[in-house]
């Protein structure tokens, strides 16, 4: 009652500012320009990472119904609208607005991505009788805490939820514990992985494992690794590296480094790929390098910015090498070590692993292929997700 209240004395202070020279942004959220289509299915995501995590989903569901697509930055919608959809700025959780949007879109089912808990929206939506999912859910335990010290917000919009299906098991028994029913529960599925999940790499060259790659490197990697190709190349002259840096505008600085260990400087973006060592300082073409090398170090591990995702050289059956800095993705290089599909290694070791790997071709190839079994297993499926949210829609109807 006193939120709803709250929102009610907002709400007519807000478009009051919106009229009086407030942003286009405002007014959208408001819902005061001009109202959106109808659309069989609302989705709404927080921002980029959320709606792109979601983007396979979202485009096998725009195959059979129209779509709404909502967020709460400009920068989003602006990225839904190059994949071709209609996006807007969600509404706020304001009775007048949530009224507005929704006489406008009439949907037939409302979809969020991850997790955002608005009480007036879910409660709208349920008196409208319009079921609501929320697919790759996840709430910390920091979150669940300061939510159950308000059960009387956050029980009736979990009890709301037709279907959910969690990102992680710990999620799931939270969401559990503050209210939401058993019976709503979907398989899990971690809705960042299922881009990867449905690479399909190409058939290996003969080549591939003799190409050693470091993807998506950073300022004092480098040194490191040209070092330990040097150290290992003079046992192995077939190897080849292909240093893929993150920032592309570090070219001239990275080529130098590689002239002055003297080897020649073959740079990507100059259109030269011949020579040992390749230097990749463009963007757009991890997919190529990752098919092309049976072994991969990522970058951000050796020194300390967390590391970066392990799931696309793993979706190109790579065996993976990494530093101790991945705090980003902690839980999953763990299983990746576990699984042996990945190796700890520092700068002071890594020539004798690559001395070490680039010598067993078959333990390469078995490293590779338990990479991509640990991401298939951890994606999960999205087919029947996807079957429950569209049964969900043709009910809704």
């Amino acid at each position: 009652m006193i939120y709803a209240g709250l929102t009610r004395l907002a709400e007519p202070l807000l478009r009051l500012r919106a009229g009086l020279g407030g942003s286009d942004a405002l007014r959208q959220r408001l819902v005061m320009d001009a109202h959106p289509l109808a659309a069989d299915i609302w989705i709404h995501g927080a921002s980029v990472g959320e709606l792109t995590s979601a983007r396979a989903i979202i485009e096998d569901l725009a195959q059979d119904f129209e779509l709404v697509i909502t967020t709460n930055t400009e920068t989003a919608r602006q990225m839904v609208t190059d994949w071709g959809f209609r996006a807007r700025l969600a509404p706020m959780d304001l009775p007048g607005a949530l009224r507005r949007f929704l006489d406008a879109v009439r949907p037939r089912l409302q979809i969020t991505i991850e997790g955002e808990f608005w009480p007036l929206r879910a409660a709208e939506l349920a008196r409208r009788k319009i079921p609501q999912a929320m697919i790759g859910a996840r709430i910390s335990a920091g979150s669940a805490r300061n939510w159950g010290r308000f059960p009387g917000l956050i029980r009736p919009i979990l009890q709301n939820i037709a279907a959910l299906s969690a990102q992680d098991p710990a999620s799931e028994a939270r969401l559990l514990d503050l209210g939401l029913p058993r019976q709503a529960l979907m398989a899990r599925v971690d809705l960042k992985l299922l881009g990867p999940a449905q690479i399909t790499p190409p058939a290996p060259e003969d080549t591939r494992n003799s190409h050693f790659l470091a993807a998506s490197t950073h300022d004092g990697e480098e040194g490191a690794i040209l070092d330990a190709y040097v150290a290992a190349s003079a046992r192995h002259p077939a190897l080849r590296l292909i240093l893929a840096i993150r920032h592309p505008q570090r070219g001239d600085e990275v080529a130098a480094l590689i002239a002055e260990r003297g080897l020649p400087v073959a740079r990507r973006s100059k259109g030269d790929e011949d020579g040992p060592v390749l230097l990749v300082d463009t963007l757009g073409e991890m997919g190529r390098w990752y098919a092309a090398a049976a072994l991969c170090l990522v970058g951000g591990s050796l020194t300390d910015r967390g590391g970066h995702t392990p799931w696309e050289p793993a979706a190109y059956r790579c065996a993976i090498l990494h530093g101790p800095h991945v705090s980003n993705f902690a839980e999953g290089y763990a299983a990746l070590d576990q699984a042996e599909a990945a190796r700890y290694v520092t700068p002071e070791d890594l020539a004798g692993t690559l001395d070490d790997l680039i010598g067993q071709p078959e333990l390469l190839d078995r490293m590779g292929m338990a990479a991509r079994h640990v991401l298939d297993r951890r994606a999960g499926s999205a087919g029947p997700l996807i079957a429950t949210l569209r049964d969900l829609a043709k009910r809704g109807a």
